[in-house]
């Protein structure tokens, strides 16, 4: 060789780098040419010669090919979409991720020197390579350990075969921490083993008295559910969802919602309890500090079904009148429906057992005034249907005045043309309607309010006669009573009824006392707070009480009170429900205030000198 691999530049692996020779010395003459020598060892590998050329060098596996950069024109957006796009194709691809566990051991046993065309390069750069495989690839495809750190280390095994067949899966539908969740502690006395007996024992009672179970037959699904909820409700099989929807109802009066059935299991005797209050409380601010004798008599065993409450010249705070009525009748009673006129106001409660059999609650409004801005004369109504049965609950304050009779007939028909009810309930009784009474659409109709009716004549001739009626006896005194002559005369409230009174005339007080109006006006004592009512069917409403209320002397009207006992018919399940909707902020915040009450009598009585524990030795 007369050409020196330095000559050329070219590193050979057999030269040591420490005895590379010195330059050769300029002879003066320029190689012009910078063709290579035939004689160069590149050219004598390219011929085929394996002379020295080949004892220095050794040939190597071509190194592996390098992810292309992304131009920097591409967005950023659009390099991560292809950074995922291509690293999912190479983990598709790759047999080290979708092959078996022997192809790591077939690559082995490949020589070192050969690279096999059928295995497919990974990419040096690919994210998530396992390291096992990495480990099992030839030392000159292993990557570098600095940059296994940034990877991914999650090692893939080959799936374990199960040695036995599999055990046999829980027939019961509910899975292991359902069954936890549902379990309860044995710390939990309410529910030990009497407590359970006789919760199967009221279950089997309500199921004998349902008819839902008489073609049940062999079919304990539902029983079985219905225990593991520890529910007193009956249960309920998909067959009967089928046949009739809970939300709508049945049209049929029996098995309905609102039939037959069901009123019986509520009202054995089909018979509800009304209690009616009617009270001009003459615009006070302060009102009474206790309504205990106003709505729960202690002359009454039982308290009512229904409380309706109408009011006139009511006092300015309506919401904190109805609180007061809330805070009352205690947390057994919801307030169903409130409306309002001006200062007329009509409240309805009601038990919270019987929401669930009214219909929705409508209400409308008229004016007896020429100026329909003052809102002091006219009448509120409120209608809904329980059960079977329609009801219509008025309240109305009429035109005041000794002599104004005629006044008071004319408010009395204007309300019964202008009053719309019902609006969406249907009639229960349509050919028995007629459009210009609004008292003929509802099977029971109450009416009470301020009607302003007098007693004719001096006041002397009237406090004589009340001086001279012994007792409870008060027919000589309503001789002389205008709204008893014109219901007589039929111009009136046609087709009402009134319950016999036996109670003192109720206008007008001195506010505080007993004694009748002392002031220079001084005038007549006399009934202008009345309740009456009426029916479609004959005897459907039986009077219980018609009495007037003496202890609260707040305004100078006395509050009067009747109780009621009204039948009830099954109805159909074509009415649009309530939904037991009441008035919850309302119901809190009266329970509230009661709790408040009891707990500061509870405090009176432990510091009472009275009520002391102390003995004293005298």
């Amino acid at each position: 060789m007369t050409a020196s691999g330095e000559d050329c530049g070219v590193y050979l692996p057999g030269q040591a780098a420490g005895k590379r020779d010195s330059p050769p010395a300029d002879t003066g003459t320029t190689n012009t040419s910078s063709k290579p020598s035939k004689d160069h060892p590149l050219l004598l590998l390219a011929a085929g010669e394996t002379g020295g050329a080949s004892a220095m060098h050794q040939p190597r596996p071509p190194s592996l090919p390098r992810r292309a950069k992304v131009s920097k024109s591409v967005s950023l957006e659009e390099s991560v979409r292809m950074k995922r796009f291509r690293n999912s194709q190479e983990s598709l691809s790759d047999r080290a991720d979708t092959g078996s566990s022997s192809d790591s051991l077939r690559e082995d046993r490949a020589a070192p020197g050969v690279v096999d065309p059928s295995v497919r390069p990974v990419s040096a750069v690919s994210t998530g390579s396992p390291v096992l495989q990495d480990a099992e690839r030839p030392r000159s495809q292993q990557s570098d350990p600095g940059d296994r750190r940034g990877r991914s280390a999650t090692l893939r095994l080959s799936p374990v075969q199960p040695t036995g067949p599999l055990p046999p899966l829980d027939e019961r539908l509910a899975s292991a921490p359902l069954r936890a969740a549902n379990r309860i502690d044995r710390d939990c006395l309410d529910y030990g083993v009497p407590a359970k007996e006789k919760f199967e024992e009221r279950i089997h009672r309500k199921f004998s008295d349902s008819r839902l179970l008489e073609n049940m037959g062999s079919d304990s699904a539902s029983v079985n559910s219905i225990r593991s909820i520890y529910s007193v409700l009956s249960p309920i099989r998909p067959q009967d969802v089928r046949n009739r929807s809970f939300l709508e109802g049945s049209i049929l009066g029996s098995g309905a919602l609102l039939g037959a059935e069901e009123l019986d299991r509520y009202f054995p005797d089909r018979r509800v309890g009304i209690y009616v209050v009617t009270w001009n409380m003459q615009g006070e601010k302060f009102l009474p500090a206790n309504l205990n004798d106003l709505l729960l008599p202690t002359d009454s065993e039982f308290a009512q079904d229904f409380y309706i409450i109408g009011v006139q010249e009511g006092c300015p705070d309506r919401r904190e009148w109805e609180t007061c009525l809330q805070e009352t009748l205690g947390p057994h009673y919801v307030m169903l429906y409130t409306a309002s006129h001006g200062v007329l106001y009509l409240t309805v409660f009601t038990r919270r057992d019987l929401i669930w059999f009214c219909s929705e609650v409508e209400h409308a409004t008229v004016t007896t005034r020429i100026i329909s801005q003052i809102k002091t004369k006219g009448a509120v109504g409120i209608a809904f249907t329980f059960f079977g049965t329609s009801f219509l609950f008025i309240t109305s304050h009429f035109t005041s005045g000794d002599s104004k009779v005629y006044e008071r007939i004319l408010d009395y028909n204007k309300i019964i043309e202008a009053l719309a009810l019902p609006k969406g309930l249907p009639d229960t009784n349509p050919y028995r309607s007629t459009p210009s009474d609004v008292s003929t659409r509802f099977d029971q109709v109450f009416w009470f309010g301020d009607f302003n009716f007098r007693l004719s004549g001096e006041r002397a001739d009237v406090e004589s006669i009340l001086k001279g009626t012994g007792g409870d006896d008060m027919s000589p005194l309503l001789e002389h009573d205008q709204l008893t002559k014109e219901l007589k005369e039929g111009s009136i409230f046609k087709g009402f009824q009134e319950a016999p009174i036996h109670f003192l005339p109720t206008y007008k007080f001195d506010i505080g006392c007993d004694d009748y109006d002392t002031t220079s006006k001084q005038r007549t004592p006399s009934y202008t707070d009345r309740i009456l009512f009426r029916s479609r069917q004959a005897n459907d409403i039986k009077v219980v009480k018609y009495n007037s209320c003496a202890n609260i002397k707040s305004s100078d009207h006395r509050p009067v009170v009747a109780m009621f006992e009204v039948k009830l018919r099954p109805g159909r399940d074509n009415i649009p429900l309530c939904g037991g909707m009441f008035d919850r902020n309302l119901y809190l915040e009266g329970i509230k205030r009661r709790m408040t009450a009891r707990e500061l009598k509870r405090r009176e009585a432990l510091t009472s000198p009275s009520t002391s524990t102390i003995c004293t030795i005298s």
